[in-house]
């Protein structure tokens, strides 16, 4: 079931939405936190959506040891970043397994708060170039950033090792690293850079989430690079005086989901909001999103304290989906598959804890014109979900990890799991 929505504002449902009438206003759902004021945008309330029944999860490979991100190989197999510093090596076939031994040659990694090595993804001509990218955090706790490498990928082992591209500047504190990638058929790499932590956490004298919507930072970002790193001549802030020129987008908080749908072109993001107003954004070339001059979230602590008065402002553009409570979004995918039924198009976005219980995905079901017409949750036990990602066989693969203690060292309850359809829901 699929909880479906319209332009009226539907009594008793779980997605509270606008009314035709009145399109710049939402009504807050009841249970919310009375700081959440009412905006232009559907306000979710995951806990409240309907449970798919259409999939079960089956266990692929367990005992990884805080996995982050994940990246088909050409034969099936598959690279999972641990955070903690290892990439791993996964076969594929009717016995997966995960090899006891890392793949050598990666990078130190400075593996503190919620940095470390994150995201992993293939070049589009790996088959022949054998080019892998990696994300992951560098520095000590008073001045640490974003570093991204490529590499060859020889056997199990990184070759030609070479650092293309660094977030400046440096931020104090182990938080809000983004660090998702996804490649645009030109062969530009995206990448979501976070805005570098909550309060108090500072720099130059002010909150660093207000480097969001500062042009001469990275923080707070999606950049754009070509496959060497260096710079392509259209992006959209290359002739702004005192703009970094890799800004592709801006006022981001926390983008951890990050994926361009191969149908439509679009390219979707989903991003940490503060103490929920977590938000689906369609990403687009120059475009400001907002943070943290217009928000759904609010201030860490009881009085949940409005961040600002305001959910939409001139020159911003609103998210097409809010989430409060917080699902804390990991992960996204675009399903391109006939092996699911009635889900094609749509999207999953992983979620590391909802309303700060267990982790889920959340099925976004979109129509032609990319508008969200409902959404369902699909539960997957006690656990975060870290990536989500669509095989090459199809199927949809999941990285999961402990609710609690998924980073400490030692800890390999992180497993892989893929979502098999039941009673007939495959596709035709």
């Amino acid at each position: 079931m699929v909880v479906r929505t319209s332009g009226l504002a539907l009594l008793g449902a779980t997605l509270v939405m606008a009314s035709v009438t009145a399109p710049a206003l939402a009504q807050a759902p009841a249970s919310a936190p009375s700081a959440i004021v009412p905006g232009p945008t559907p306000v979710t309330q995951a806990l409240n959506l309907p449970a798919a029944t259409t999939v079960t999860p089956q266990t692929m490979v367990a005992d990884l040891e805080a996995p982050w991100g994940m990246a088909f190989l050409p034969n099936g197999d598959l690279l999972v970043t641990e955070l903690l510093g290892k990439l791993r090596y996964v076969k594929a076939g009717a016995s997966w397994s995960l090899e006891a031994q890392e793949i050598t040659g990666v990078p130190a990694v400075t593996a503190g708060g919620q940095g470390g090595l994150m995201d992993v993804t293939l070049h589009p001509n790996f088959s022949r170039n054998k080019l892998i990218y990696l994300s992951f955090s560098v520095g000590d706790e008073a001045a640490n950033r974003t570093r991204i490498v490529r590499a060859k990928l020889e056997g199990r082992a990184l070759t030609d090792v070479q650092t293309i591209f660094e977030v400046t500047p440096a931020k104090p504190r182990f938080q809000h690293y983004g660090s998702r990638f996804t490649w645009l058929p030109d062969q530009t790499l995206l990448i979501s850079i976070g805005d570098g932590g909550n309060p108090p956490t500072s720099v130059d004298g002010s909150f660093i989430r207000n480097q969001a919507q500062n042009l001469g930072s990275h923080l707070g970002k999606i950049v754009r690079i070509k496959d060497d790193g260096s710079i392509p001549k259209d992006n959209p802030f290359v002739n702004t005086p005192g703009a970094r020129p890799e800004i592709y987008s801006y006022g981001h908080r926390n983008a951890q989901g990050l994926v361009r749908d191969p149908v439509s072109g679009r390219i979707y993001a989903t991003e940490h909001g503060s103490q929920g107003g977590d938000e689906l954004n369609l990403i687009q070339s120059g475009q400001n999103y907002g943070w943290p001059k217009v928000t759904y979230g609010v201030e860490y602590g009881a009085a949940r304290t409005p961040i600002s008065p305001n959910q939409s402002g001139p020159g911003m553009v609103d998210p097409l989906a809010v989430w409060s409570p917080a699902i804390a979004p990991s992960g996204l995918a675009v399903v391109r598959s006939t092996q699911y039924r009635g889900w094609d198009g749509d999207l999953l976005a992983g979620g590391l804890r909802l309303d700060q219980g267990r982790g889920a995905l959340i099925r976004v079901d979109l129509d032609k014109a990319g508008k969200v017409v409902g959404q369902e949750r699909i539960d997957l036990g006690d656990v975060r979900v870290r990536d989500v990602r669509q095989g090459p066989d199809g199927y949809i693969y999941v990285l999961t990890t402990a609710m609690r203690n998924f980073r400490d060292k030692g800890q390999r309850n992180g497993q892989l799991v893929r979502l098999m359809p039941v009673n007939g829901a495959q596709a035709r």
